[in-house]
């Protein structure tokens, strides 16, 4: 169906009309729609909280109600499968993989596993494979969120680096804005106070000096079996740290909203080598928010895997400028002692404009002390890779990362990724892969990832040829990684692939197993999976199947024409519409409960 014209614009075009007279009518010109959808309805289905199972009935310990009798929660089976909405299928995912379903009666497949008298059912010959093995790493203890909301987690490494930052200030303990200092009472996000008996102030060191071994002592050591170490108490060299060693490997870039768990391991599958998790605000990690945290979590098949880190919130939330350097630094030795990683990533390519009017995101690139304070603090606590991602520059034709990035380089970061676009320009024309062939030269021998405009191993091979370490394939407004999750087999395999639309839906299908998997089999999870669905779909339309093209390849920034594919699923899979997408995932999660509306992030991926 044809777009529908906006109200405002036929009342625009009238209004344009009555002025114009006897000098004739102008066109109208329509304005692109582009942005997000900042005023989305809240999606979140309210219908399941009504009538839930109580969780102690679920893990099987009825007897011992965690809310006693305050409960607001159905203890009866019975009565909870009566009014529970029906099953979507009569095979659960969860079952059939692990032998068991945690999730019993509130489970949308339960039939699969309830037997008599609506107990859950245990496949013992396939538990016992999956017995102790841990699918997903960097979960958030309650131990250590209840830490982090009490300020009682030590920052020492972090507060010995942001002394040395005190030092040009003297005595006086006024912060200095020159310097970004962070020494004022309320400028810590931890401050010291909190921590109880804190040992003894460090001396403050002079500029480029090492730390003694003592000032990094842990104030409570934990007392290991094994071999005795030492590095709990010296600080590892530079030559001493993990090297990222993924030069010439295939970079998935860390997606906001759709670079999610289930995602990735589809991306893995198709040979992605690099993978990296979603954004995370340090501001909320060292506040111990669940739902950051969970951004973090790692699949065991992603053998190399980061986190990005990012300073979006803090900077709305702090008025003082010493928030940025002390809170990244703090967040990198908190990551560095509680997950597994192999790298950090810096965001300083971010071009939103309330981020950049605060000094964030690329506002860094021209704030070269904070960007200075804030790689150096988190290089001296990591022990793994510190990485950074920047766009050439703020304004459009103006390109200054060919002088950050010698200076990133002695700042200590391990790589660079260059997005070939600058602030201005947000995702629109072509990213400029011209310079950054020049910033290759510029920043050797640290490695340097070329990122933007990559939707084909002809469009890789062009960009490898430009002398970078490895491309980094990303999602921008216009994407690679979205649009063809399996470009990494096209790109090892030097083929195009013309994916058949039945292919493409057994991937929809593997994506919701897995998001079954990650965010649960109940009435909840299945609304999570459904949502994350969604929003892939409203990227994943904008494919061209290669037999339908009259040249190949496809480029990245074109629209595809409506068109009819080769068969119904292949023109439903093609459709902007958001119904048609919602008709899909009725194909794998059934029917979207009553009310149900859905709004892309993005407003130029769908019309209604």
């Amino acid at each position: 169906p044809a777009k529908r014209v906006r109200s405002e614009d036929l009342s625009e075009a009238g209004e344009n009309g009555e002025d114009a007279g006897a000098e004739g009518k102008e066109p109208v010109e329509r304005k692109r729609a582009r942005g997000q959808n900042k005023s989305r309805p809240c999606m979140k289905p309210n219908h399941y909280e009504q009538d839930r199972l109580c969780p102690s009935v679920t893990q099987g310990c009825a007897e011992k109600c965690y809310f006693g009798p305050r409960c607001r929660f159905l203890h009866d089976v019975g009565e909870y499968l009566a009014r529970k909405p029906a099953d979507l299928g009569p095979s659960c995912v969860l079952y059939e993989t692990f032998g068991k379903c945690l999730y019993g009666a509130t489970c949308r497949f339960a039939q699969a596993h309830l037997g008599d008298g609506h107990q859950n059912l245990i496949n013992t010959a396939i538990a016992q494979q999956w017995e102790g093995k841990a699918l997903v790493r960097n979960n958030l203890p309650k131990d250590l969120q209840h830490q982090l909301r009490k300020r009682r987690f030590s920052f020492r490494k972090a507060e010995e680096f942001l002394s040395t930052l005190a030092k040009p200030c003297g005595d006086s303990g006024k912060g200095c804005k020159a310097t970004g200092c962070s020494t004022e009472k309320s400028n810590c996000t931890t401050p010291q106070e909190s921590l109880g008996d804190s040992p003894k102030r460090p001396v403050l060191l002079e500029q480029g000096e090492d730390p003694q071994g003592d000032a990094l002592e842990s104030p409570s050591p934990i007392r290991t079996g094994g071999p005795v170490t030492d590095e709990d108490v010296i600080k590892l060299r530079a030559c001493e740290k993990k090297k990222l060693e993924i030069q010439g490997k295939l970079y998935l870039a860390p997606l906001t909203t759709c670079g999610n768990l289930p995602f990735r391991r589809i991306c893995k599958r198709f040979g992605a080598d690099v993978t990296c998790g979603e954004m995370a605000v340090c501001t909320n990690l060292l506040q111990g928010q669940s739902s950051e945290w969970a951004l973090l979590k790692r699949h065991h098949t992603e053998d190399i895997f980061g986190v990005q880190a990012s300073a979006v919130i803090l900077i709305t939330k702090q008025k003082l400028e010493g928030a940025f350097p002390d809170t990244m630094t703090k967040c990198a030795e908190l990551l560095n002692q509680t997950i597994e990683v192999d790298f950090v990533d810096i965001n300083v390519g971010c071009p939103i404009d309330l981020v950049y009017k605060k000094g964030g995101g690329c506002a860094l690139m021209t704030r070269s002390n904070k960007f200075e304070q804030i790689v150096r603090g988190m290089n001296s606590v990591l022990d793994v890779p510190l990485t950074v991602k920047i766009r050439t520059g703020v304004q459009e034709k103006v390109n200054v990362a060919h002088k950050i990035i010698p200076k990133i380089r002695e700042w200590g970061a391990a790589m660079v990724t260059l997005h070939g676009r600058s602030r201005e320009q947000r995702y629109t024309r072509s990213a400029d892969w011209d310079y950054i062939a020049e910033c290759a030269k510029v920043a050797s021998p640290m490695p340097l990832f070329g990122n933007g405009d990559i939707l084909s191993y002809e469009d890789a091979n062009r960009a490898m040829q430009m002398g970078v370490s490895g491309i980094m394939i990303a999602r921008q407004v216009l994407v690679g990684a979205l649009i063809k999750p399996w470009l990494f087999t096209e790109i090892k395999e030097q083929r195009h692939w013309d994916i058949s639309s039945s292919e493409r839906f057994d991937i929809l299908k593997d994506f919701t197993n897995y998001g079954l998997e990650h965010w649960g089999s109940d009435t909840q999870g299945v609304e999570k999976t459904r949502k994350f669905l969604l929003e892939w779909l409203s990227f994943l339309c904008r494919y061209i199947p290669v037999g339908l093209l009259e040249h190949l390849p496809q480029k990245i920034n074109e629209r595809p024409p409506y068109y009819v594919g080769r068969d119904y699923l292949e023109t439903l899979m093609a459709s902007q519409n958001v119904d048609d997408w919602i008709k899909i995932s009725e194909l794998l999660l059934g029917p979207v409960p009553p009310s149900f509306t859905f709004l892309p992030k993005h407003k130029a991926n769908s019309y209604r």
